[in-house]
């Protein structure tokens, strides 16, 4: 019995570190916006910049899906409830593609310098993720089909661009993840049924046109 009570002692003080604002997020996007969700694998605690994943060259530490899988992600209330009730500091990963945004993200220095050329530009932009390495421009579905036209359309593509395409991930704000805190550098419009976005071939675009314009370099990594 002293041991059991033990047990249920020390899980009521994992749940109670947890971070609130975390469920909450995720169901806002789970259940408001109708955005497929799933607890993402912590980072090491061991060593932050680490991953707790099996994989000891994980270049995406504690910001992807590992148990569950991928293709478990949901909108139901009742399971995102259960996942951050059990997981309460697990990071929110986002399943792009089918009903959910997709993205395109790139290095954050080019990406600050890209988003005020941008703005410059005129372009209407949705919402941007932002970690301390890389930001992500939530755009519409699109399909690598889609993409593979478009890429190939291009005299010229930065190869630190990424694609969060279809059966793809992404971390959500407020996530904790071993790259650091996942944060909003464009916030969802407050009380919005669901973000709206561009289409991926106008940010890619407009990005490629703005580091060329404004001569950056976007780094490999």
């Amino acid at each position: 019995m002293r041991e059991i009570l033990g047990r249920r002692r020390r899980l009521l003080s994992q749940r109670s570190d947890g971070r609130p604002e975390l469920i909450g997020a995720a169901l806002t996007y789970a259940t408001k916006w109708q955005w497929p969700v799933l607890p993402g694998v912590a980072a090491d605690p061991q060593g932050h910049s680490r991953c707790s994943c099996p994989d000891p060259d994980c270049t995406v530490p504690g910001a992807h899906p590992f148990d569950p899988g991928l293709l478990a992600a949901t909108t139901d209330e009742r399971m995102v409830r259960w996942w951050w009730g059990n997981r309460p500091t697990a990071p929110i990963v986002l399943a792009t593609g089918g009903h959910a945004p997709c993205a395109v993200s790139l290095p954050a220095l080019p990406a600050a310098r890209a988003l005020k050329a941008l703005d410059q530009m005129g372009m209407r932009l949705g919402p941007v993720v932002a970690s301390p390495a890389r930001w992500a421009i939530l755009v519409k579905p699109y399909s690598m089909e889609q993409l593979g036209e478009l890429l190939y359309a291009k005299d010229f593509v930065p190869g630190s661009l990424r694609f969060h395409s279809e059966g793809g991930y992404l971390a959500l704000p407020p996530s904790e993840t071993g790259q650091g805190e996942i944060r909003w550098e464009r916030a969802p419009l407050p009380g919005s049924a669901s973000p709206w976005v561009p289409d991926v071939e106008a940010v890619v675009d407009a990005v490629v046109e703005a580091l060329t314009r404004t001569g950056v370099s976007a780094p490999e990594f």
